[in-house]
């Protein structure tokens, strides 16, 4: 059944009561409580069953050579985010610079209160300063005819994959006015780009309610098409590997990255530890915070946690993830790269 037939999941009715209008929910964005991002009710999605993907799994294509998974072969790698001023290329070029010769892949993200240059633009400044792009695709601004050609864009500029999420709600008091589409969902996306000839990559929230539908959730989203999952932050390596040890038995085989949480002062913890569905080790962010030299405690702190993440079954690289300095983006491309070397050179 194609992705346009009648009754196909891409075009498949949403959960009623779902502000996100999703089909393949829970988002990321659960509550600890179980409330749902946007709407002062429960999520719709806490009790099974879990939605399943019912279309043949698209075919899946080659990793890009030299690219993530590619290299992810031969070795651990690491996808660092990319920070940078919104709109300005400059910054693009100078962060990219400073990362791209440490870093397997550059996670181009999408944030809700900070808009910055269509996707497939971004990726073209991220190729031209050298740097290997993931390039995050949101329904949220977005209905499906700009997804779709969006991700024609990315294939055509050869990214190196692209990470497919609903995306974040709109916080309270950020652009007024604004409508959210939602059109579709991230695994409904993650078949498009899968389609388009993109490598898929998709989120999953471990630590999330319905906790213990996560795992199987994973195996649904490879199904639709993912090739490749980004966790959440989880607070240690025994939380990680026993996900990891669900979701192969849910049915899931795709590598795993796990993020690393990275901050140097109190801006860049706590905004961190502000997302729901997240959870950092808090006595680690506190000995951090604490230490007389919290940028080289805080350097430690997340070379350290790789290192441990990277012991567990499964996962094949990092993502090292977060603002990591409130100095601005060259501060924190500089304290990113120094973890990505670290990491590097200890394995």
């Amino acid at each position: 059944m194609g992705a346009e037939e009648q009754g196909s999941p891409i075009q498949a009715e949403e959960r009623p009561g779902c502000p996100k209008r999703m089909v393949f929910g829970p988002c990321g964005g659960v509550r600890g409580d179980g409330g749902c991002e946007l709407a002062p009710h429960p999520c719709v999605f806490l009790a099974p069953p879990l939605p399943r993907w019912t279309d043949p799994t698209p075919s899946a294509p080659l990793p890009p050579p030299g690219g993530l998974l590619d290299r992810a072969r031969t070795g651990p790698v690491v996808l660092t985010d990319l920070t940078v001023r919104p709109f300005d290329p400059a910054s693009v070029r100078a962060v990219v610079a400073a990362l791209a010769p440490v870093s397997d892949g550059l996670l181009v993200g999408e944030h809700q209160n900070r808009p910055d240059l269509p996707p497939t633009l971004m990726a073209q400044e991220v190729l031209a300063a050298g740097g290997r792009p993931w390039t995050t695709l949101a329904c949220r601004d977005r209905n499906r005819v700009v997804l779709e050609q969006e991700l024609a864009g990315l294939a055509a500029v050869g990214v190196d994959g692209v990470l497919c999420v609903t995306g974040d709600g709109r916080g309270p008091g950020v652009r007024p006015g604004v409508s959210s589409v939602f059109d579709l969902d991230g695994t409904r996306l993650a078949a498009l780009a899968a389609a388009a000839g993109l490598t898929a990559a998709v989120p999953e929230s471990p630590d999330a309610p319905p906790v213990p539908l996560r795992p199987q959730r994973v195996a649904e989203k490879e199904r639709a098409g993912a090739r490749l999952c980004v966790l959440n932050h989880v607070a240690g390596p025994a939380r990680l590997a026993a996900f990891t040890a669900a979701a192969r038995a849910a049915g899931a085989t795709l590598p795993f990255l796990a993020s690393v949480a990275v901050y140097t002062d109190e801006r860049s913890a706590r905004v961190l530890q502000a997302f729901p569905g997240l959870h950092l080790d808090d006595a680690a962010v506190e000995r951090v915070l604490a230490a007389p030299d919290p940028v080289a405690a805080g350097i430690e702190a997340a070379v350290g946690e790789a290192r441990a993440l990277l012991a567990v079954p499964g996962v094949v690289g990092v993502n090292l993830s977060g603002l990591a300095s409130a100095g601005g983006p060259a501060a924190a491309a500089a304290v990113k790269a120094e973890v990505a070397t670290r990491i590097r050179e200890g394995t």
